[in-house]
């Protein structure tokens, strides 16, 4: 039963901080329009 409960709450928990974030909205800012360039190291 312990089990449940500590369940419950957790699963609100999660639910709660969900809404929140959905709430405050995503911070300003950009994106850049240049792609992200990676290399990949050479094995010699």
């Amino acid at each position: 039963m312990r089990a449940l409960i500590a369940a419950g709450i957790g699963l609100a928990a999660a639910l709660a901080l969900v809404l929140a974030v959905t709430a405050i909205g995503a911070p300003p800012g950009e994106t850049s329009e240049k792609p992200l360039h990676t290399t990949v190291p050479a094995h010699p």
